[in-house]
């Protein structure tokens, strides 16, 4: 089985996506593939037509909910934020899916206090705030079929951030290792979170390289150097 996976791409960000698709590959027994939902692109094929939203924090803010539409609205597929590093084999979360559920994610109770994060976007909170950095995609699911791409085009923020379009009992529950949000959970006594999220910002930034697991990414990154070098 292939795992098909889509990592939100941000033309800020192409560093942070280059590393996230190398720890996938890096650790995974499963034939990926891989995705860059690239905005532009996107809108080139007609899929995408939102206007510029002045509070979206990234280009794929949106685009994450036409991974159904992109799968032809069939099998399973992850899409995951491009500020992920991954230690753990991809497998292992593949192997949680469940067909009783439209999609699967980490159910965060996330209320950032900062008010900026990575490079000065505004951070926002609202309920189920990073429920959708990371999601298993049930594409073939009936109640996922309102999720075409006029529907992306044209629903709120908050319905799709929130999965407004499904009743709780179609949201599954992933262990919160996979989407473990640096800066807000506590590192585990043992043993590495499996998927880390540089949720506020990342080592990609100046800034941000105190951050917890930094060393992690910037080794990572420093693979991509020396294998293009």
């Amino acid at each position: 089985m292939n795992a098909r996976i889509f990592i939100g791409w941000d033309s800020r960000e192409d560093i942070a996506y280059q590393v996230c698709s190398r720890s996938l590959a890096a650790h995974s027994s499963l034939p990926l593939e891989i995705y860059a939902l690239k905005q532009k692109e996107l809108s080139e094929r007609g899929l995408y037509r939102r206007p510029k939203d002045p509070l979206a924090s990234t280009e794929f803010t949106y685009t994450r909910f036409l991974v159904p539409t992109l799968t032809d609205f069939r099998g399973w597929a992850m899409f995951v934020d491009c500020d992920f590093l991954f230690t753990a084999d991809i497998a292992e979360l593949f192997s949680l899916v469940d067909e009783r559920y439209a999609v699967m994610c980490v159910h965060h109770d996330y209320k950032p206090t900062e008010t900026k994060k990575m490079d000065g976007a505004v951070q926002t909170v609202y309920p189920r705030k990073n429920w959708s950095s990371l999601i298993l995609w049930n594409c073939a699911h009936p109640a996922n079929r309102i999720l075409d791409a006029d529907a992306v085009n044209s629903q709120t923020a908050a319905f799709l951030h929130r999965f407004m379009w499904l009743p709780d009992e179609l949201i599954g529950e992933l262990p919160g290792t996979w989407n473990w949000l640096e800066g807000w959970n506590a590192r585990p006594a043992q043993g590495l979170p499996k998927g880390i999220h540089f949720t506020r910002g990342g080592p990609w930034f100046d800034q941000w390289q105190h951050v917890d697991y930094a060393d992690l990414w910037l080794s990572t990154a420093s693979t991509l150097s020396s294998n293009r070098g």
